[in-house]
C-alpha cells in the first residue's frame, strides 16, 4: 500500500483522507470574476532543450527567469531514472523469461524462437533506454504564478495550472517510490483535462512544495484574487 501522511486542514479549507499523502483543498472559487482554466499546450521536441537552457533566477530561487512565460525548467530527481528502470524490468523480465521458456519447449513452433530473438533486444532497450529519455524530456516548475509540467513521448504535453484554479494538492509514494526516496505531486483543478501529476520528485522536495503552494493558494483565496 502507498505510504500516506496527512496535512491538517486549517480555516477556509477542507481536507479529505482519500489516497492522497498530503492534500489541500481551498474553499470554493471567489465570486469576483471567474479565473482562467488550466491550459494544455503541446510542444515540439525542442521545448525541453529551450527550457534546460533557460537562465537561472538571479534571486536564487532555482526557477528560470522565463517563468513569466510559464515555461517549466526544473528536472526531476535523477533517482527517477532508476525507479523507471526497475518498473520496466518488473514487466519486461517476466514476459521475456516466459516467452524464452515457451520457445525452447520440445515441439514449440520455430516462429516462437524468432519472436523471442526479436523481442529480447527490444525489451532490453526499452528497459534501459526509455527511463533516460523520460528524464531528459520531463520538466516541471512551481513558481509565483502557476504550476507547469512538460511530459510525453512522441507528443509533448505542456500543462499550466494557475494558482487560482488549484483545488487540491497531493503527494503520493508507492512501495518503489519509497525505496528510492521519491514522491509524486498531483495538482487537481476543475479542468476537463484532468489533474497534473509530476512524478519522480525528491520526497522532501515534494512535501515542501505542497506546503509552499498551500500557503500561496490559501493567501490568494483569502485576498479574493
Amino acid at each position: 500500500m502507498p505510504h500516506e501522511t496527512r496535512q491538517p486542514a486549517r480555516a477556509g479549507s477542507d481536507t479529505t483522507d482519500r489516497d492522497a499523502a498530503t492534500r489541500y483543498r481551498p474553499g470554493a472559487p471567489h465570486a469576483v470574476g471567474e479565473p482562467h482554466a488550466a491550459g494544455t499546450v503541446h510542444t515540439d521536441a525542442s521545448a525541453d532543450r529551450r527550457a534546460a537552457d533557460a537562465p537561472a533566477d538571479r534571486h536564487g530561487t532555482g526557477a528560470p527567469e522565463v517563468l513569466g512565460e510559464l515555461r517549466p525548467g526544473r528536472r526531476l530527481d535523477r533517482r527517477a531514472v532508476y525507479w523507471w528502470t526497475t518498473q520496466n524490468a518488473l514487466v519486461a523480465v517476466p514476459v521475456l523469461a516466459a516467452l524464452g521458456v515457451a520457445s525452447f519447449v520440445p515441439g514449440a513452433p520455430s516462429w516462437l524462437r524468432i519472436v523471442f530473438a526479436v523481442l529480447c533486444p527490444l525489451g532490453l532497450g526499452y528497459t534501459l533506454l526509455t527511463p533516460w529519455y523520460r528524464y531528459r524530456v520531463h520538466r516541471w516548475e512551481a513558481g509565483g504564478e502557476a504550476v507547469c509540467s512538460l511530459s510525453g513521448w512522441l507528443v509533448r504535453e505542456w500543462r499550466v495550472v494557475p494558482f487560482t484554479r488549484i483545488q487540491t494538492l497531493d503527494t503520493k509514494r508507492g512501495p518503489l517510490m519509497q525505496l528510492f526516496g521519491l514522491a509524486a505531486l498531483t495538482v487537481t483543478t476543475a479542468s476537463a483535462a484532468g489533474p497534473v501529476t509530476i512524478t519522480g520528485l525528491d520526497r522532501d522536495l515534494a512535501v515542501e512544495t505542497v506546503r509552499r503552494l498551500t500557503e500561496r493558494v490559501r493567501a490568494l483565496h483569502e485576498d479574493g484574487t
